[in-house]
C-alpha cells in the first residue's frame, strides 16, 4: 500500500471524535482494514438512458479492483447525466449544457462532504466529462479521469454508419429518397454497442482531449467501449491513483497553460466538435487559467488537420484506435514541434516519455504534416459585424467550395420555428437560416441543433443552406454550421437584429461573418430593439439563465453582481 503520512480522511475516520462517523462506516459493512487505507472515491456515472453511460458499472467494478489492488478502499457515489441525442430537438435539449455545472457541484459537494483522498472520475459523455474535469480541478485532489470508451460503427447496405445517419436520414425521408422501410432498417443498425457514438462528436472529443491535457490514462478517448483492453485501462486507473496519490500528484500540477494548449493542439488536428470551445475555457477557469477564444485561434493557424473522422471523413473511432489512437496523433504533432512534452500526465510521467514507445501505424488515418487535409485546424473562429465576440464552424467538416458564400437571411426567433419550415421545404438553395435566442441565456442552455443540420444534409441542401445561431451545434453536424455567435440575441448582440432578407456573408478561410448592412443602420436597429420573454421564468433553467455568462468566455457561471 502506498505510504501517506496524513490523510485527508483521517478528518473523518480517526480520533475518538469520530466514533460515531466510524459506526456510520460499520452500518455499510466496512471493515477497521479498510478504514485504515485511503479511502479513494469513485464518482460512477452510470445510468440507462445514455448509450455511453449504460456499461459504466462494468467499468467502476474494474477501477474498483483497481484501487483494492494497490491497497486503496473505493467509495462509489453517482453523478446524474443526459442524453444529448435523445433530449435533441425538443425542450429536453435546454438541459444538457446547464447540467455541466450540476455535474461538477455535485462531484464537489460529496467529495468535500466525504473527505476523500483522491478521485476517479468515470464518464463518457458530452456535458458530463467536461464537468468532470472542472471539479478535478476545483477540488485539485489527486485525480483520474476515465471514460466508457466509444460504440462500434453500424453497418447499413454495405457500409459503416453512425448516429448521423440515422439523422441525415430524416431529411432523406422527407424528399422521398429513402424509404419508411429503410429507415427503420438504418436506425436498427446505426447503433450497434454501448458506448459513445463512433464519431468525433463532442462525446468523444473530450475523452480524446481528456488524454491531451494529462488527465486520463493513453487509450482513454479510442478503445472501443466493449473491448477487454477498456477494462484493463479501468483497472490500471485504479491502481494509477494510488501512485498519484503517494507521489502528490494533482490536476493542478497537470492541467497547466501548457497543457490546455496541447489539448487544443489536438483538437484541431482530429478536427473535434466545436463545443470544445465551450467546454475547454470552463475547465481552465476552474484551474485558474485564462483560456480565451483566440488562442484557439491561435493554435489552429499553425496545427494541420490530420484525421478526419465522421461526419467529416469515412473513418471512425474503432478505426483511430487501431492504428494507434490518440497518442499517435500526439506524437505526430509532437514531431512537428506542435506539442510541449514536458507537461505531466497522470501516468505519472511526462507527455514525451508517454510517447516514447508510440508508433505511428498509418500514414492514411493519421497523415503527415505534407499530406493534412487542411493546412490549418478543423475549428474555426470568425468575427465580423454579426458576431463582434466571435463565432464557431467545424471548418473542417465543410466542403473547400463551400467556404466563402453571401447568401439571404431567413430569421427564427427558435429551434422549433426554424425546423418546421425546414421540414416543410420553406428553405431553398442560398438561404442562410439563422436561429437566435437559442443561447447560453436566451435558450436557456445553448441548444444544440443536430436536427436541423442533419435534415438539411439529408435533403441534399447541405452545399447550399448555411445555418447560424447563437445557440450551438452537436459534434455530429456538418457543412457551413456556424454556432456560438457571440453577444448572443438575448444580450443584445447584432444577431438580435437580422431582420428577413437581409444579406449575411460567411467567410471561413478569412474568418468572417458580416451582416452586410451599414453599421448606423445596425446602431439604429439595436436602440430600438427589445428581448422577447424568458421561456422559463422559474427553476433551475431559471437560476441557470440569470447566472451564465456568454459563449465566448465558456457559457461557465457567475454569482449576478460578482
Amino acid at each position: 500500500m502506498p505510504t501517506v503520512s496524513r490523510m485527508r480522511s483521517d478528518e473523518v475516520k480517526r480520533g475518538a471524535d469520530r466514533a460515531p462517523h466510524r459506526s456510520l462506516f460499520y452500518a455499510m459493512g466496512y471493515t477497521k482494514e479498510e478504514l485504515d487505507r485511503p479511502l479513494i472515491g469513485v464518482c460512477n456515472s452510470q445510468n440507462e438512458i445514455i448509450p455511453g453511460h449504460y456499461h459504466l458499472d462494468q467499468i467502476a467494478r474494474a477501477v474498483k479492483d483497481g484501487i483494492r489492488m494497490a491497497g486503496g478502499t473505493p467509495i462509489e457515489f453517482p453523478a446524474i447525466g443526459v442524453d444529448d441525442g435523445i433530449a435533441m430537438n425538443h425542450v429536453g435539449m435546454h438541459y444538457p449544457l446547464s447540467t455541466r455545472e450540476l455535474i461538477a457541484d455535485s462531484v464537489e459537494a460529496v467529495t468535500m462532504a466525504h473527505r476523500f483522498d483522491a478521485l476517479v472520475l468515470i464518464t463518457n459523455c458530452d456535458k458530463i466529462t467536461p464537468a468532470m474535469l472542472m471539479a478535478a480541478a476545483r477540488l485539485n485532489i489527486p485525480a483520474i479521469v476515465v471514460s466508457g470508451g466509444p460504440m462500434l460503427a453500424g453497418r447499413h447496405a454495405g457500409q459503416d454508419v453512425d448516429l448521423f445517419n440515422i439523422f441525415a436520414a430524416v431529411g432523406q425521408n422527407i424528399v422521398g429518397s429513402m424509404s419508411d422501410e429503410e429507415m427503420e432498417a438504418l436506425e436498427l443498425s446505426a447503433c450497434p454497442t454501448c458506448g459513445s457514438c463512433a464519431g468525433m462528436f463532442t462525446a468523444n472529443t473530450m475523452n480524446c482531449l481528456t488524454e491531451a491535457l494529462g488527465m486520463g490514462m493513453p487509450g482513454n478517448g479510442t478503445i472501443p467501449a466493449v473491448s477487454g483492453k477498456r477494462i484493463q485501462l479501468a483497472k490500471h486507473a485504479g491502481m494509477k491513483i494510488m501512485d498519484l496519490l503517494r507521489d502528490d500528484i494533482k490536476p493542478l500540477d497537470i492541467m497547466t497553460p501548457a497543457a490546455f494548449r496541447n489539448a487544443i493542439a489536438l483538437d484541431m488536428a482530429i478536427g473535434g466538435s466545436t463545443n470544445t470551445v465551450l467546454h475547454l475555457p470552463a475547465i481552465a477557469h476552474e484551474a485558474g487559467i485564462d483560456l480565451s477564444i483566440d488562442e484557439f485561434d491561435r493554435v489552429a493557424e499553425k496545427t494541420p488537420y490530420l484525421v478526419t473522422l465522421s461526419p467529416a471523413g469515412p473513418h471512425h473511432i474503432a478505426d483511430l484506435d487501431e492504428v494507434g489512437g490518440i497518442p499517435s496523433v500526439l506524437k505526430r504533432l509532437a514531431q512537428g514541434g506542435l506539442l510541449d512534452t514536458s507537461v505531466m500526465t497522470v501516468t505519472g510521467k511526462t507527455v514525451g516519455e508517454n510517447l516514447e514507445p508510440v508508433l505511428i501505424k498509418s500514414a492514411e488515418i493519421v497523415r503527415t504534416f505534407e499530406r493534412a487535409h487542411r493546412k490549418s485546424g478543423g475549428i474555426a473562429v470568425l468575427r465580423g459585424s454579426l458576431a463582434p465576440d466571435g463565432a464557431v464552424v467545424k471548418a473542417g467538416a465543410v466542403a473547400p467550395e463551400h467556404q466563402y458564400r453571401v447568401g439571404r437571411a431567413r430569421v427564427f426567433n427558435s429551434e422549433e420555428e426554424a425546423y418546421s419550415a425546414i421540414k416543410a421545404r420553406e428553405i431553398v438553395a442560398g438561404d442562410v437560416v439563422v436561429v437566435r435566442y437559442e443561447g447560453p441565456k436566451g435558450g436557456p442552455g445553448m441548444r444544440e441543433m443536430l436536427s436541423p443540420t442533419s435534415v438539411i444534409t439529408g435533403m441534399g441542401l447541405e452545399g447550399s443552406v448555411a445555418l447560424i445561431t447563437d445557440g450551438r451545434f452537436s459534434g455530429a453536424s456538418r457543412g457551413a454550421a456556424i454556432g456560438h455567435v457571440s453577444p448572443e440575441a438575448a444580450e443584445g448582440g447584432p444577431i438580435a437584429v437580422v431582420q428577413e432578407g437581409d444579406q449575411i456573408e460567411i467567410d471561413i478561410p478569412n474568418k468572417k461573418l458580416n451582416l452586410l448592412v451599414s453599421p448606423d443602420e445596425i446602431a439604429a436597429r439595436l436602440r430600438d430593439w427589445r428581448p422577447i420573454p424568458p421561456r422559463f421564468t422559474k427553476g433551475y433553467l431559471a437560476r441557470y439563465a440569470a447566472m451564465v455568462t456568454s459563449a465566448a468566455t465558456g457559457a461557465i457561471l457567475r454569482v449576478p453582481g460578482a
